[in-house]
């Protein structure tokens, strides 16, 4: 397999590039810092402080503001996708992991640390309830139609569902120790057993694990792909990128990367994008080939994201 490491020009502030070139946002949860960079060189656009710890970040469905959590520092930075400028910065009670419900109308934010889930109005960021729940919510996913969203919680190896309606939990049921991310899936919920080797695939109607797609230990996130061909997930402990059949929920093939593979965003063309939490690095993986290249970044980097940009967008 080709593995190429890729280094990083000195880290300014900002570095002229071409008006239409795509970005990729790493979320450098170690370092404080958002790093933008030219997805076709590589090359560092902008370096955006935080002020203590990103991990995670959502387009909002206006699609022109790019969210990005600061779990430390109790806010959401908010900034231009194109461009990568910060535009305001919202005081918020520890943003770890955030999403908007499908329909559009609410962002949902997790808070590990203190123990809460908060429900906020996506268009202006009202806070509309605060649920306490068990120990360490982590991931969401919601149904399709907006009407509930699935926490994993950490500590209590559990997922709780929540009725985005009366805004009050509906159940709870045991997934495994330390679940992680979740996404909905025909019906299905699939977890990261992040203290095991593998993810659990849920019944939500039933509360049953109906099987379980070993990858690795520490089973961590799972993502799909755009075109709907395949799902992608990591195993962090044992550094592991797993194709997976969307259709059979077979494991397709096991990529080996070194540095604990962590979160991952698309290119339109098919190419995978991967942090690698432990090495400080991030990943551009060929899903044809497996082959990869790495460029290092900063510490612990975590949430990424890639930005398509059109010179007319500029």
């Amino acid at each position: 397999m080709r593995r190429r490491a890729l280094l990083l020009a000195s880290p300014l502030l900002l570095l002229a590039r071409p008006a239409a070139a795509d970005l990729i946002f790493v979320l450098n949860s170690g370092d404080s810092s958002i790093l933008v960079l030219d997805a076709a060189t590589r090359q560092e656009v902008r370096r955006i402080p935080a002020l203590r710890e990103v991990h995670h970040l959502v387009m909002h469905p206006n699609g022109r503001d790019l969210l990005i959590a600061d779990s430390g520092g109790n806010e959401l930075l908010i900034v231009d996708p194109m461009t990568g400028e910060p535009r305001r910065r919202e005081r918020v009670s520890n943003p770890y992991h955030l999403a908007f419900s499908p329909d559009g109308q609410h962002l949902v934010v997790c808070s590990l640390r203190r123990n809460q889930v908060d429900i906020y109005q996506a268009s202006d960021l009202t806070l509309l309830a605060r649920l306490r729940t068990p120990d360490k919510p982590s991931h969401m996913a919601f149904r399709p139609d907006s009407k509930i969203v699935y926490v994993t919680l950490q500590g209590t190896g559990t997922v709780i569902a929540i009725s985005m309606e009366t805004r009050e939990p509906l159940w709870e049921t045991p997934v495994g120790r330390e679940p992680a991310g979740i996404i909905w899936h025909n019906d299905r919920l699939i977890v990261g057993i992040m203290g095991s080797d593998h993810f659990a695939v849920l019944n939500p109607v039933t509360k049953e694990i109906e099987r379980q797609i070993p990858i690795g230990r520490g089973a961590h996130t799972i993502f799909a792909q755009p075109d709907g061909k395949a799902l992608w997930a990591t195993s962090r402990v044992q550094s592991r990128l797993a194709e997976i059949d969307p259709a059979t929920l077979d494991v397709r093939r096991i990529i080996e990367i070194s540095g604990g593979p962590d979160c991952i965003t698309f290119e339109p063309d098919g190419h995978l994008w991967v942090t690698l939490r432990w090495a400080g690095r991030i990943a551009r993986v060929d899903p044809r080939t497996g082959e990869y290249e790495t460029n290092r970044v900063g510490r612990s980097p975590h949430g990424i994201f890639f930005q398509t940009v059109r010179a007319e967008q500029v």
